[in-house]
């Protein structure tokens, strides 16, 4: 019993084998209830593993991971990226441990690995609303294509939903409240639910789509194919980034992603003196300090606020 035991621990201090990791990386990634974080995760666990695996190493403890995060600077990738890789690392360590691949010893010392400090905060990208209305006039709206692309184009500018939420939507999360058109239950990220308003031109817009595609149940978008044709049960989060880069592109606009449209209708709403409370709703924000990064407020010189305190100075001649 006692070699048996002995055998188990040095079996735990080992090296993982490739096998062992691959385990690892689905235990971690059916853990995950987000897309986009299954997305993410595998890719840096895929990353990790391609560089642990590239020669033979002792095992798998913190002085490898150490090494590994200097590998990434040496890269010189951005620090919130080198913090998800590290954050993939720490969870599959996790499930190392709990599979009884890793000692908890060995994964509290991995544990205490930091993540990269970030200095300063990263300038978003917000349009204005001569932007917004140029890149809501983009698409073709003689086409059934352009129909579809404006309407999505509308509840990203106009309700400041993610990608994945606008995939997901059905018809039936269009419903009258309050005699206020309205996304009624829509499931966003960690699973929060919130109830989104849709604005009168949104809507329009929308029902434009609807009309001409005779969608009136199920996804509320569908893909297309190149004869113009409906086709499928919906579409997938590429094909939203794809209709915003184009549009942008026929809009004169530079770099946009469709997350720069979420923080573009916080601003907009913002500017037009939404509540901040109010915001954090529309947008669905656990953290009302996140809301207020999508806000991107910035300084105003020209009009400083310490200007307004009341003091004086005056020079005795």
């Amino acid at each position: 019993m006692g070699k048996q035991v002995r055998r188990q621990k040095r079996r735990r201090v080992q090296a993982l084998t490739l096998p062992e990791l691959d385990q690892s990386k689905n235990a971690v990634l059916n853990s995950l209830g987000s897309l986009q974080s299954r997305r993410s995760y595998r890719h840096a666990i895929d990353e990790f593993i391609a560089w642990y695996c590239s020669e033979p190493r002792l095992a798998l403890n913190r002085t490898v991971v150490l090494r590994y995060r200097q590998q990434l600077e040496g890269v010189h990738l951005a620090p919130a990226t080198i913090n998800v890789r590290l954050a993939a690392v720490r969870r599959l360590v996790y499930e190392a441990s709990d599979a009884g691949l890793l000692s908890p010893e060995l994964v509290a010392g991995i544990r205490r690995v930091k993540g990269v400090k970030q200095l300063g905060h990263r300038t978003g990208n917000w349009l204005t609303g001569q932007q917004g209305q140029q890149l809501l006039n983009a698409p073709d709206r003689g086409t059934l294509r352009g129909k579809r692309d404006a309407a999505m184009l509308a509840l990203l500018l106009g309700c400041g939903l993610r990608r994945s939420e606008l995939a997901a939507l059905d018809v039936a999360h269009l419903q009258l409240r309050e005699d206020h058109w309205a996304i009624v239950d829509l499931v966003g990220k960690g699973g929060h639910v919130r109830t989104v308003p849709v604005p009168g031109w949104v809507k329009t817009a929308v029902d434009d789509w609807t009309r001409a595609a005779g969608i009136a149940e199920k996804r509320l978008f569908r893909s297309i194919r190149k004869s113009g044709t409906l086709w499928g049960e919906g579409l997938t989060q590429n094909v939203i980034w794809y209709v915003v880069r184009d549009s942008a592109k026929r809009a004169g606009i530079e770099r946009l992603a469709p997350h720069d449209l979420r923080r573009s209708c916080a601003r907009m709403c913002h500017l037009a003196g939404g509540e901040l409370e109010q915001i954090q709703f529309l947008l669905g924000h656990a953290s009302i300090q996140t809301t207020e990064r999508y806000l991107g407020c910035k300084q105003r010189i020209r009009q400083a606020v310490n200007d307004r305190i009341d003091i004086q100075f005056k020079i005795h001649s």
